[in-house]
């Protein structure tokens, strides 16, 4: 199992997303668990979602899932056998956009904080999963995104179609 981890997952993981459900979390919690016991984390090697992780995790109470992902990661991060790197192409200054990042008319006002992550799915070979719980931004987008050759694994299916019903 390879996948590139959207950092709303271990952040959901550990608790932290009010819009989440109780199952969503558990949801969250097991994905990690199996890829950190089994699996191979890609992620940039200019350190950018490194740095997004450290930025949004690490519970100021007990840790929680979300935290002892981060923990995992700080370890494994320079070990190929546990997480890839792969180089993406930041255009401007600001590390919101790259150019690996797809050109289609429909993904031009994507988030810029979360476009690092489908960079890097896209600068893979392999161009491995992106794990997602609970944004609804790569949930409204998801036709799009996968029309760009992006695959998204969206953790929280049931939380994401009762987040944007209505």
């Amino acid at each position: 199992m390879r996948a590139v981890v959207d950092t709303n997952v271990p952040v959901v993981a550990n608790g932290n997303s009010p819009q989440a459900s109780q199952r969503c979390v558990l949801a969250c919690a097991i994905r990690l668990r199996e890829l950190t016991a089994e699996g191979k984390l890609v992620m940039d090697d200019k350190r950018l979602i490194l740095k997004e992780y450290m930025a949004n995790l690490r519970s100021a109470g007990q840790p929680g899932n979300g935290d002892a992902f981060l923990k995992w990661v700080l370890t494994n991060h320079s070990n190929p056998a546990r997480c890839e790197l792969v180089s993406i192409t930041p255009v401007g200054s600001g590390f919101t956009d790259f150019a690996e990042f797809p050109t289609s008319p429909a993904l031009k006002s994507f988030h810029g904080d979360d476009r690092k992550f489908i960079a890097v799915s896209i600068a893979h070979p392999d161009h491995p999963r992106i794990w997602q719980a609970v944004d609804t931004e790569w949930w409204q987008l998801r036709d799009e995104l996968n029309k760009a050759g992006v695959s998204v694994d969206f953790l929280c299916p049931e939380d994401m179609q009762g987040l944007t019903a209505g």
